[in-house]
This record gives structure tokens, sequence and C-alpha cells, in this order.
């Protein structure tokens, strides 16, 4: 009777920490509420906008206080619009394979499973990325407080 009373609370718990988890990029939900589209959307744009070097509307995005983590270092808004804007990272093609959003009060953290191609000091390379986005609502907008790429050591799915 003791086991089956221990093996019934272990079968409780781990139920209770599924259902804690939060929802990951390989997560299947398909119902997205209008602030999470509204997220996945902004985060879309600005992937384009990276494409493209429109510092402009990244400079709009990003707080002022914002964080940027990269493989190579970490550093705040000035240095990545510079970074941007002069070429040293080119942000040339994020191929998305799923994206998640969880908000806890003013803040979304969307998590992005990709393949970043980028030209970095002038060579190109492909890289796996769990990318983590956390984006801050001031004054009814949202603004993006860091960008952080964690490389995965899932192969690259994206042929080019």
């Amino acid at each position: 009777m003791k086991k089956v009373m221990i093996a019934l609370f272990f079968c409780f718990a781990s139920g209770q920490i599924v259902y804690a988890q939060a929802k990951l990029p390989t997560s299947s939900a398909t119902d997205v509420s209008k602030e999470e589209q509204e997220i996945l959307d902004l985060s879309k744009n600005k992937w384009a906008w990276m494409a493209d070097k429109n510092v402009d509307a990244l400079n709009e995005l990003f707080g002022e206080k914002s964080v940027f983590v990269h493989m190579g270092g970490s550093w705040g808004k000035t240095q990545e619009l510079s970074t941007i804007k002069a070429g040293r990272i080119w942000y040339k093609k994020a191929e998305v394979y799923s994206a998640s959003v969880n908000f806890f009060g003013n803040t979304a953290i969307l998590l992005n499973d990709i393949d970043l191609v980028a030209a970095v000091g002038g060579n190109e390379v492909v890289n796996a990325f769990m990318v983590t986005e956390v984006y801050i609502k001031e004054n009814g907008k949202w603004k993006m407080g860091s960008l952080t790429f964690s490389h995965l050591s899932r192969p690259v799915k994206l042929n080019k």
C-alpha cells in the first residue's frame, strides 16, 4: 500500500510539473491570442528590419536600456544599432521554425527556434539559435528590452 501511495504521489507531482512549464516553441498550441499575435508580428518585423539594416525602425523598437547577447559578447542599444548600421553583423535572413510567447504582466518573452544567415566580419555564417526576445509594454507600446542568441546543438535545417 505504501508503494502505491508513493507511486500515486509521483504521478500527481509530475503532472503538476508538466502543466507548470512555459510554452516552448515546440508546443503545438494553435490558438494565438491577439496580444500574442502582436508580439509575433513585431518579432517578424524586427527580423526584416535587421535584414534591411533599418536602424530607424529598430531605434524605435529597442528600449533605451535594452541589452543584446551574442556569441561574441553583449552590449547595449547604441552599440547594437551601430553594429547593424556598419554591417559588422548583417542579419541577412532568419528562418523561424517555431515561436511562442509567454506573458508576465507588462512583459512578454518570445522564444524563436531559428536558423540565422548572417554576415559577420564579412564572412557569411549560418547558425541554429534559440532566440529569446523580451518586450516590455511602456505607455501602451511594446519596446524590446533584451535579445539573446543561444546556440543550439541541432544541425542547421536551412538549405541555402
